[in-house]
Parts: C-alpha cells; sequence; structure tokens
C-alpha cells in the first residue's frame, strides 16, 4: 500500500509498504482504509523532527524516524475488517489512529477509540468531531461556567473550537490569544475578545477586573505558556492545560498559584466514544462552524504541502484536511 513517511525533519516522501493484513488483527482492532484525517498541534513536534512520539507512544531509537504513516491521528476511514463487536466491513467510523499511522491508505487501530460515522457529513468535515471530542471532554471537567469570564490562550484550530464550546456552555465573555490575527472568525466562534498578542504581553495588560475565572491553556509544546496562564487567572479560578507538553517538568510560579487559590487541571481524552458521539450530536447542532473551521483540504497526494501549512499557521487559516 501507499503511505507517507518521514525521512528527514518536515521532508515526507511516498513510500510502498506491506499492507495490514485483515487476519493478523487483534481483539478490538479495526481495520480502516483512511478517507480523511486531519492535521493536529500535536502532530509538529514530530513532524519538525522530535523524537518523542506525542501521546505517549514511545521512543525511536537512535532518533530515527517514525515509521510509515506519521505523524496523524485524527481519522475518518471505511472499516475493511473488524475484530470489534461495534464496526463491521463496510461501514464508515471516526476517531483515533492510536499509532498515530494514518498517512496510508489503511491503518490499524482500536475500536473504542472509533464510533460510526452516519455519512451525513463528508469525509473532511466528519473527520472534526474527533478534536471536537477532545474539547468536550476538557470543558465537561471545567464544571460549570455559565456566566463567567474565560480565557483562551492559543486560537488555532483547537482553541477557536474550545471558544465555540465555551461560550455555548454559557460564558459571559471569552477573550482569545494569539500571534496570528484571529479577528475574521471570532465571531463565528464566540469569541467576544480577540487579541492578538504574545500571552506574557496580555497577562501584562490586564486590570485586576478583566482576569478570567478560567484560563485555557491550548498552545502546548513550551513551558513558558503555563506561567502565563497562572499570572492571567482570577482569584479561586481554574488554569486548564491542554496544550500537549513536550517537557518532563514545566516550572509553575508557585507563589502566584497558591496566593490566588487556584486549581490546575489537565489531562488525556478518556471515554472516547462517548465523547465523539457527543461531538458529533455538537456537529449536528452547529453546523455553520464547519465551513470556517476546515479552511484548508488537500489531497493526500500533497501531503507535505498539507504539513508545511499547518507548520506556519497564517491569518484565515484554521484545520488543515488531507482527503484520499
Amino acid at each position: 500500500m501507499w503511505a507517507a513517511q518521514l525521512v528527514a525533519p518536515s521532508t515526507f516522501a511516498d513510500v510502498r509498504v506491506p499492507a495490514p493484513s485483515p487476519a493478523a488483527l487483534a481483539p478490538g482492532e479495526v481495520l480502516l482504509r483512511v478517507r480523511a484525517g486531519a492535521i493536529c498541534g500535536s502532530d509538529m513536534p514530530l513532524f519538525k523532527g522530535a523524537v518523542q512520539l506525542q501521546g505517549g507512544l514511545g521512543n525511536h531509537p537512535d532518533g530515527a524516524p517514525p515509521g510509515p504513516g506519521c505523524p496523524m491521528h485524527e481519522v475518518v476511514g471505511d472499516v475493511v475488517a473488524s475484530r470489534h463487536p461495534g464496526f463491521t466491513p463496510g461501514t464508515t467510523a471516526v476517531g483515533w489512529a492510536l499509532g498515530q499511522d494514518a498517512l496510508a491508505e489503511l491503518v490499524v487501530t482500536e475500536g473504542d477509540s472509533l464510533v460510526p460515522d452516519d455519512g451525513t457529513l463528508p469525509p473532511a468535515h466528519a473527520v472534526v468531531a474527533q478534536p471536537l471530542a477532545c474539547v468536550i471532554y476538557a470543558v465537561e471537567r471545567m464544571g460549570d461556567v455559565t456566566g463567567q469570564r474565560v480565557a483562551v490562550l492559543g486560537q488555532g484550530p483547537i482553541g477557536m473550537l474550545f471558544s465555540h464550546v465555551l461560550k455555548t456552555a454559557g460564558a459571559a465573555h471569552v477573550v482569545g490569544v494569539d500571534r496570528v490575527d484571529r479577528s475574521a472568525q471570532a465571531r463565528t466562534f464566540g469569541v467576544d475578545e480577540p487579541v492578538r498578542a504574545s500571552c506574557d504581553r496580555w497577562v501584562a495588560s490586564l486590570a485586576p477586573a478583566d482576569r478570567p475565572r478560567v484560563v485555557v491553556e491550548s498552545i502546548g509544546h513550551q513551558v513558558g505558556t503555563l506561567g502565563c496562564a497562572v499570572d492571567a487567572a482570577a482569584d479561586g479560578g481554574l488554569v486548564y492545560y491542554f496544550g500537549v507538553p513536550d517537557d518532563l517538568v514545566y516550572p509553575v510560579p508557585m507563589h502566584t498559584f497558591f496566593r490566588k487559590d487556584l486549581t490546575l487541571r489537565a489531562g488525556t481524552t478518556k471515554d472516547r466514544g462517548r465523547v465523539l458521539r457527543l461531538a458529533q450530536r455538537y456537529l449536528r447542532e452547529h453546523p455553520s462552524i464547519l465551513d470556517a473551521y476546515v479552511t484548508d483540504r488537500l489531497p493526500m497526494t500533497r501531503v507535505q504541502d498539507a504539513y508545511d501549512r499547518a507548520a506556519a499557521p497564517r491569518a484565515g487559516q484554521l484545520k488543515v484536511v488531507v482527503e484520499a
């Protein structure tokens, strides 16, 4: 089968590799023929040459590039074979490719990280259920945000989903902070106050009355923005660290955290089938966000162009999707 493979930092090559055998599926696994995949911010470090796979999937020996199909985990595909009771050949599924190896014709993943797709959306839109499921799960863990002032640090694809879900959940005022100008999408995604600035400059400009009760860090892959989130939060507030950590240890301004009596939450998405179904329902209820969200659609043969775009965010660009 065809697959894309990283052969050097930020450099893909087309390769031919043996296709997964349906007979080799373990109990609970599903073999998908990939129809579409979306690029996540957590794919970027590996694309750029990081050794460690995101999501706790292990290290590559001696810093060698990852195997064929990496890095992509947001996937929609047709079921070719299944050893999971929830899927039969010929149906379509959406969710996680747990090996981050969906840049290929075929991919094996766990059925518990998928749900059936009802076919009401094209694959390039249906795949949005996966990142949206992660956001919905995180917002559930924040508790009641009704009437609260919230801030989302980072207004890329994940940050914009956070802004929309938090506003829909009842947040009174949503501030979206990003270095890239996101003002054109602000209203569509429920952002009351788009801010184009670095996080530290935004925090330095905050008046005491403007400090948010909830701060979401949706940038990740660096240590400094967690401190910005702590500095920004109002007394007694919540900091939700969603951005993927690349370092084992993160510095926290502990004196500030202690004096403000803050709560810090983080974690990966659990209960995936349930939240994927919630995400599918959310997209049915809010279909207007899809065209604004999926801004770049490229064929799988242009994987290199797709990742180059995702690695260099620009005004007007959100989700980059590749289609088979």
